[in-house]
């Protein structure tokens, strides 16, 4: 199939692929430069940092830390296929990037953008056996199905991006090597084909309702049953421990699907690539940083977790 890909637009590995991105604002490259940088390093803090925690401390070896790590390990997979070469874009006049470099970029960020459609519908199902099983909680969620759980949802990814790289690629485009984005995204290299990519739009339309749609109504459906059972609980108390335990949960979710659905799931004749680029900077930089902050500052374990390990460290000293 790779060699398709080079036979059918006769193109070879050392071509290259000039990455516009924010080249027609020169005037924020600097600036974003700064912002990247920055949200980056926080995203490698803070989920490096939910990963040790989870490892280290015995009262997070539960199945909603093991996913959540699963999602932090994730997040750090997923800015580090894309985040280095769009600071080396923004830095400096410099704005190509290899053929296989982008065939690379383009499938981590497929595949990891699945994964984590999947993952968080997991984490769905977590929450809906932890409020609306609680009795039987630990026996619903072993830790074999856990593990289980998360090689779907990783095995979806990687299954869905193995499908629809190699197609994106055996696109022919003419000659064209400018991609109207910072990194090697779908959307923007199927705009470059100088064919009908309608076929190829279906495909993709077909595989995001199982990769995205079918997540989300999963979610719907868990978040619907936790509702009901949420509001016949008495005690103000109670419901608010319930709400406490799936809130951080549900805005990660609402960030994440809110970005990627209007990507992917539209038509490609009304996508705007300014929008686009501005959408995709959000979730590449914006939501993996935030991540580890929404469930640390909203979860009382995370925090005990957190002074314990500090605590240890300031003893040792």
């Amino acid at each position: 199939m790779w060699s398709q890909v080079m036979e059918k637009d006769n193109t070879s590995f050392f071509e290259v692929f000039i990455l516009v991105g924010f080249s027609d604002h020169p005037h924020l490259e600097l600036i974003l430069f700064v912002v990247v940088l920055t949200f980056y390093l926080l995203t490698l803090l803070g989920n490096m940092t939910i990963i040790l925690l989870s490892a280290l401390d015995s009262r997070l070896h539960t199945p909603m830390y093991f996913f959540l790590a699963n999602l932090s390990f994730l997040d750090m997979c997923f800015t580090t296929g894309s985040i280095p070469q769009m600071l080396y874009n923004l830095w400096g006049p410099d704005k190509t990037i290899s053929y296989v470099g982008c065939a690379i970029q383009l499938y981590i960020v497929l595949a990891l953008g699945g994964v984590e459609c999947v993952l968080l519908a997991v984490m769905a199902y977590d929450r809906y056996a932890a409020v609306c099983k609680p009795l039987h909680y630990t026996v619903i969620m072993h830790p074999r199905l856990c593990g289980q759980l998360a090689s779907v949802a990783w095995l979806s990814g990687f299954g869905n991006s193995l499908i629809m790289t190699p197609q994106t690629l055996m696109l022919p485009r003419c000659g064209h090597r400018q991609v109207d984005h910072f990194l090697c995204e779908m959307p923007a290299l199927i705009g470059m084909a100088c064919v009908d990519t309608m076929t190829l739009e279906a495909l993709a339309f077909a595989l995001a309702i199982f990769v995205i749609l079918a997540p989300v109504i999963l979610i719907l459906i868990s978040y619907g049953y936790i509702a009901q059972t949420v509001l016949r609980i008495k005690s103000a108390a109670g419901r608010k421990k319930a709400f406490n335990t799936c809130s951080s949960h549900l805005i990660v979710v609402s960030l994440f699907y809110g970005t990627i659905i209007y990507m992917y799931l539209q038509p490609a004749n009304t996508y705007s690539q300014d929008q686009g680029k501005f959408l995709t900077l959000f979730y590449t930089i914006v939501t993996p940083s935030v991540n580890p902050l929404i469930y640390t500052l909203r979860n009382k374990d995370v925090k005990e977790a957190m002074k314990k390990v500090l605590g240890k460290g300031n003893a040792e000293a």
